[in-house]
């Protein structure tokens, strides 16, 4: 079993398909195939299923998947702890990176690092709190901006920000000319909550407030993105609680408003593995911290 042939099938293994796979390492078609069949052979099963239609991994696919993650990551790593001991300089940065981190404090921290470190090669990967969390544990992403959580083993987390929300309000419905809007208001609505297929921190977080104000029985659509928050909203079926970055989207149907008494605030910081030689460069990290002292006012403020 050689190193290049988990490569091969770990592509294979994330574009289910054969063709998108070889273009991906570069290698011809056949070559490729010949590669998954020597290691299905070495295995003593299949690794995938394959039909005119599609390509599935099997659950020993899945199975040896997860392994080779792990492996080909460790390798990474090790290189990465060799080259950093040796005292060579960072060659890449893997970033990942929730949406509202994307439209704030991120283009600031690219600028610092590409000033800091003008030959790196920096890669952006969009997620969720719990899939960059997982990259930084098997060491695909170096750094991640996320929601807060725990230091647990050797994740790290730094609070940077908190992103405030505001109540979006179609612009058809009576409150949006209001210029004073209160809890009592809310209550003769409907009201439109984010629901995740993993519970997300965000959802977590409104749950508490929905239940503390005695506002969960309004709840009436739920949806698991901002951008479809705001289009329930502007299409006049409810109202619902928005970041303030979805001020500057165009076309927007809908207005912002504060209610009194409320402050509706979710943290976003930065997260990395102890572990990783990269993110554990001290000069990275305080780059980073650097971001809290300039998100005091504006889209994370």
């Amino acid at each position: 079993m050689e190193l290049r042939q988990l490569s091969y099938f770990k592509a294979v293994a994330e574009e289910l398909h054969f063709g998108r796979a070889a273009a991906r390492m570069r290698i011809a078609q056949p070559a490729l195939s010949n590669h998954v069949m020597s290691l299905e052979r070495e295995l003593g099963c299949p690794l995938f299923i394959r039909s005119t239609r599609r390509v599935e991994l099997t659950r020993a696919g899945e199975t040896f998947y997860d392994r080779c993650v792990r492996i080909l990551s460790d390798i990474d790593l090790t290189t990465e702890l060799t080259r950093a001991a040796g005292g060579s300089r960072i060659r890449q940065i893997r970033i990942g990176s929730i949406y509202p981190a994307t439209m704030g404090m991120l283009p600031t921290f690219l600028a610092k690092i590409a000033r800091k470190y003008p030959d790196v090669r920096i890669h952006i990967a969009s997620g969720n709190t719990g899939e960059i969390i997982r990259g930084l544990e098997t060491g695909q992403l170096n750094l991640g901006f996320i929601r807060p959580v725990e230091n647990i083993g050797s994740l790290r987390f730094v609070s940077l920000a908190h992103e405030r929300y505001y109540l979006a309000v179609g612009r058809a419905n009576p409150l949006a000319a209001r210029d004073e809007i209160s809890i009592d208001d809310l209550r003769t609505q409907k009201i439109i909550a984010f629901n995740r297929q993993n519970l997300s921190f965000t959802e977590r977080y409104f749950n508490e407030k929905f239940a503390e104000y005695d506002l969960t029985a309004n709840i009436a659509f739920s949806c698991d993105d901002t951008y479809a928050l705001v289009s329930l909203v502007s299409a006049g079926l409810g109202i619902g609680f928005a970041p303030e970055w979805t001020l500057d989207l165009p076309n927007r149907g809908f207005e912002l408003k504060k209610v009194s008494g409320i402050d509706f605030r979710i943290g976003l910081g930065i997260a990395w593995n102890k572990e990783d030689p990269t993110a554990g460069r001290d000069d990275i990290v305080d780059i980073a911290r650097s971001l809290a002292r300039r998100s005091v006012q504006g889209t994370l403020g």
